[in-house]
């Protein structure tokens, strides 16, 4: 099984370079957040990135953080789901000012409730990735590819929406400011609703059709009547620790009785596990590794799932990794996974680089279309014309992967049976764990 090797960070960013155009600002303000993070000496695992859609939304596979990527605009409603479930963390937003405009009464109520969360505008004043389109931030006069003739509406004064309706702490600069990391890492020590509207410049578009210079844009906050600084501080209740407070006045603890999930079972593992399942968006590959990881929990094991998927719900790729540990381990991402189950085209095109990194000591489980994959590890061709039943296609994930457990033995399979065997799924769930378990004797 592969080991795990935790490297110590002395910084949050990958080696990795930023994809932006030549000139763009984003890489700047991205290399400020870097340095904030660091400034604090935050735990990286408790530090959460929720990125947004556009250009903006390409920045949080840069960080050795956790991470969260939505729709557009929506950005801040997941920062503050996820800052309610867990108040310890650290949850920075980084969204364009396109997702500012489609998202903007999420934005406004975020600040009304004033949540702690620190939201990163990266305004360039466009949609900068499909094609230079004039944005709420668009100052009047403007000329993008939708206004050719200049911009005939006001802009968005993004700082004085938020900072009316309850902000904690608003800033308004660019990525030129030399105190931008420091301004960063003030506005994630501030209880409460934080946000900075983080002027840059976009280079492949507005740049281009504006004339629009570093000097040219600071003048023009001024003259637009958009003074930079910072516009707004002040000390409220920060949402999830007044919520907390409220709950307990009332019901005698902050936070609702834990509900355990019952250990039943022993496990035999004793070193961390990998899984990686790869199929079809609308295949339940989801869903199924969530009742191997629960299986897991039944039986004393740790267990944590990663899941890529495209926006898509019912096409392209689903893929789940999965880590099961005999005790807690830092959560990442399986790049040699010990077992690899492939059971779709589109699972196929997302296994290949798991199928070069892994070795003879590694198995994997696919299809008879993949019979001859390329790959150092043991194959198991598993035919699903072969089941007694005919297997939905909703079911071969757990199919698979009930195979797979059969076959490497981490933990009892009456654990993953009694996972299977609950909710309003679980007649089809227990047949498809047998069907998997009758397929590899």
């Amino acid at each position: 099984m592969s080991a795990i090797t935790i490297t110590p960070i002395a910084t949050f960013r990958t080696d990795d370079p930023y994809p932006f155009c030549p000139g763009c600002g984003h890489g700047p303000i991205l290399d400020r957040l870097n340095e904030a993070l660091i400034k604090l000496d935050l735990d990286p695992a408790k530090v959460v990135i929720v990125s947004d859609i556009g250009c903006s939304g390409l920045s949080d596979q840069y960080f050795v953080t956790s991470a969260f990527h939505g729709l557009h605009g929506r950005s801040t409603t997941y920062a503050t789901g996820i800052k309610l479930a867990n108040p310890d963390l650290e949850v920075v937003v980084i969204m364009g000012d396109g997702g500012t405009g489609i998202g903007g009464t999420h934005l406004v109520s975020a600040a009304r409730r004033n949540i702690g969360i620190t939201v990163i505008v990266m305004n360039n004043l466009n949609f900068g990735m499909t094609g230079g389109q004039h944005s709420t931030t668009t100052p009047e006069g403007g000329i993008t590819s939708t206004t050719p003739l200049g911009n005939l509406e006001h802009p968005l004064d993004i700082c004085a929406t938020v900072g009316v309706n309850g902000a904690a702490y608003v800033y308004r600069g660019s990525s030129f400011d030399s105190d931008l990391a420091g301004r960063f890492a003030a506005a994630m020590e501030k209880p409460g609703f934080a946000l900075l509207d983080v002027w840059d410049l976009c280079t492949a578009y507005y740049v281009r059709s504006n004339k629009f210079t570093r000097a040219g844009m600071e003048d023009s906050m001024r003259s637009w009547g958009m003074e930079p600084g910072l516009l707004y501080e002040r000390e409220t209740t920060e949402y999830a620790a007044g919520y907390r407070e409220a709950h307990e006045a009332v019901v005698g603890s902050p936070v609702m009785s834990a509900r355990p999930i019952p250990v039943d079972f022993e496990a035999t593992l004793d070193r961390p596990m990998s899984l990686v399942v790869a199929g079809s968006a609308g295949g339940k590959i989801r869903s199924a590794s969530r009742l191997v990881a629960l299986g897991a929990i039944r039986s004393g094991l740790w267990a944590a799932q990663r899941d890529d998927y495209p926006v898509t719900v019912k096409s392209g790729h689903s893929v789940s990794e999965l880590w099961l540990a005999p005790a807690e381990m830092p959560l990442t991402a399986v790049s040699r996974p010990d077992v690899l189950a492939i059971i779709s085209v589109d699972g196929y095109g997302k296994a290949q680089p798991y199928l070069a990194a892994m070795t003879a000591d590694d198995l994997v489980l696919t299809i008879p279309e993949y019979a001859s994959l390329d790959t150092a590890a043991r194959v198991v061709v598993i035919d699903p014309k072969s089941a007694e039943k005919r297997i939905p296609k909703t079911s071969m994930g757990l199919v698979y992967l009930s195979a797979a457990l059969a076959i490497t033995n981490p933990y009892p399979l009456d654990a993953l049976r009694e996972a299977a065997g609950a909710g309003s799924f679980a007649e089809v769930n227990m047949e498809a764990v047998e069907t998997g378990v009758a397929l590899v004797g």
